[in-house]
């Protein structure tokens, strides 16, 4: 008898997409670490997409994630409110902004590249815009 979709999709994964989920958890977990420091890449996504990746293939590395010291706190309210503080969303428009204007004014980029990081970044920043920025209430009574 083949097996219902809830039985696939409650099932572990096999071993190579077991392994493949660990090398993106991880992937996104390094460039998260980077988007920390450098303001051209974004933190909350990667972490978010290596929290995803984990929950799929190592209950060990996603509770390890979930419960990190520093990258955790902002995935359990992302989880709990699926909002961002709109300090968060003017720091990611004031970095971007500030990140364009640089390699506008400051460095020698070609149109073509400006163009495509302009592009990017207003994605990313319509992105960020759409999402709430505090946790929906609850039916008014």
């Amino acid at each position: 008898m083949p097996a219902s979709s809830l039985d696939r999709a409650t099932a572990r994964p096999g071993p190579h997409r077991r392994w493949l989920l660990l090398v993106l958890g991880w992937t996104c977990f390094v460039l998260g670490v980077v988007g920390a420091v450098l303001p051209l890449v974004p933190t909350t996504p990667f972490m978010l997409v290596a929290l995803w990746a984990f929950s799929s293939s190592s209950e060990r590395f996603h509770r390890w994630l979930y419960h990190h010291r520093v990258f955790g706190p902002p995935l359990q309210r992302w989880q709990r409110e699926r909002a961002l503080p709109l300090w968060v969303k003017l720091v990611a428009a004031g970095s971007m902004a500030a990140s364009l204007a640089y390699a506008t004014f400051a460095l020698s980029v070609p149109g073509y590249a400006l163009a495509a990081m302009a592009a990017v970044m207003l994605a990313g920043l319509v992105f960020v815009a759409r999402i709430p920025s505090r946790a929906a209430r609850g039916p008014t009574r």
